[in-house]
């Protein structure tokens, strides 16, 4: 009895319900809405790596741990609900680089750890938060919106909803009669029933209940087992070569690898904290430091197990649409995860079909933050629409912002307004134009 006393009084002390108007019943259900939004790694992640040689087996087990070990220290260390996994560009410039350029693994590796060593310096000399606060407020709800979108538009994809027309070569509806996209209507309708009527844990019951509405059509397929056992990950361990990294020739992998996680981590953080109602008035994150330092660590520490940057996960803002407001949603969705790694062909059962409304409601949802920005001015809201509209039409979060920024400074010189800019801003600017020199 005494121990459950002190079990609750520690959980308040450490995740401040009473400050943030929560429990554990509601950071339960959204850890586990986080969960199911983000289960696709399991398959996806080790399926990539093991098309550029890795044991599939292994690195599900490595990255499962390094889920729960780096969320967790998120959860403690900031107290926010965001989730950390490898993030899915990374993972595809490591793959290519194995399989198409031929670079070593372990070279591989070495690179990852030195992006994650830059992260580290920048994140504990505060630069990193310092950059943030240098970002104009328009922008910063422009990234959250911009976030949204592309969250929305992940998940429309996700169920074949929304394709890539290659005749047309534009975006467009996918095949309306498909099972899969059936199935995703139909739990987006059960979605914005459950909104309206203030269903609680509306999201995770739409996720089951759209998993269930899946069997029929054949889009959830059943599992041929249930249990599974983790792989042995000590011989994954530190199969990194520190010093062949460093040779000059893969500067523009390190940079491709760090400029988009740079960029991606703090706008997934501003979009998802904004969600949350984190932001202050300056549309500033506090304590962002530390969700950038947790970050950063993770990122080198994955590396010594050949994963590619580990960084916090859009599908976060799932759980805070749940209801997550503190660091014990992330605590929760680990322990799905830790479970995951026992029962993984179970937790597969979940079709995109069943996330993709969720998703897609999501992404819509963070489309508020553009009644924030200043229409009165065009040097605000036209960088503001550029860093929305570049982040769907070039496909990713870092390109929106790379865009944006040399914008909003050549306005703001062209209209007279350089006191408003920070010098800091030059050297942003400048550092998307190395970006987008490496990509050509």
């Amino acid at each position: 009895m005494e121990f459950t006393v002190l079990m609750k009084q520690w959980v308040e002390k450490q995740f401040e319900f009473s400050k943030f108007h929560t429990n554990v019943k509601t950071e339960l259900l959204a850890g586990i809405t986080t969960f199911v939004t983000m289960a696709y790694v399991l398959a996806t992640v080790p399926n990539i790596l093991g098309g550029a040689g890795a044991d599939k087996h292994v690195m599900l087990t490595v990255m499962v741990l390094l889920i729960v070990l780096t969320s967790c220290a998120m959860a403690l260390y900031t107290n926010r609900p965001f989730v950390l996994a490898p993030g899915l560009g990374s993972v595809g410039i490591v793959a290519s680089m194995i399989s198409n350029e031929g670079i070593p693994a372990e070279i591989a590796s070495g690179v990852i750890f030195w992006s994650g060593v830059l992260f580290i310096l920048i994140s504990f000399l505060g630069l990193r938060e310092a950059v943030v606060k240098v970002i104009p407020v328009s922008l910063k709800h422009a990234v959250s919106a911009g976030i949204g979108l592309f969250i929305a538009l992940l998940g429309a994809k996700s169920s074949g909803l929304i394709i890539a027309n290659e005749a047309k070569n534009t975006l467009g509806f996918g095949d309306l009669k498909s099972p899969a996209v059936i199935v995703t209507v139909i739990g987006f309708v059960i979605l914005l029933i459950m909104k309206v009527m203030n269903v609680p844990g509306g999201m995770i019951l739409t996720i089951l209940l759209t998993t269930l509405a899946g069997i029929p059509f054949g889009v959830t397929k059943m599992p041929e087992q249930i249990f599974s056992m983790p792989a042995n990950i000590v011989p994954q361990f530190l199969k990194v070569d520190f010093i062949g990294a460093l040779n000059f020739a893969y500067i523009p992998f390190l940079i491709a690898l760090f400029v988009p996680d740079f960029f991606s981590t703090f706008g997934t953080v501003l979009g998802v904290g904004a969600k949350a109602g984190y932001l202050d008035e300056n549309g500033n994150l506090p304590g962002i430091d530390k969700c950038f330092k947790v970050d950063a660590v993770s990122t080198s520490f994955g590396a010594l197990f050949g994963m590619p940057s580990m960084t916090t996960y859009l599908e976060s803002s799932a759980g805070v649409e749940a209801g997550g407001k503190t660091g014990l949603t992330a605590v929760f969705t680990s322990i799905c995860f830790l479970l995951a790694l026992f029962f993984a062909p179970l937790a597969l059962v979940i079709p995109s079909a069943a996330t993709a409304p969720v998703l897609i409601f999501i992404g819509i949802n963070m489309l508020s933050g553009m009644k924030n920005v200043n229409y009165n001015d065009i040097t605000e809201y036209i960088p503001a629409f550029i860093c929305v509209t570049f982040t769907i039409f070039a496909n990713n979060i870092a390109n929106g912002i790379c865009v944006a920024l040399p914008a909003y400074l050549i306005m703001k010189i062209a209209a007279g307004k350089i006191k408003e800019i920070s010098p800091v801003m030059y050297i942003l600017v400048a550092v998307c134009a190395l970006y987008f020199f490496t990509i050509v």
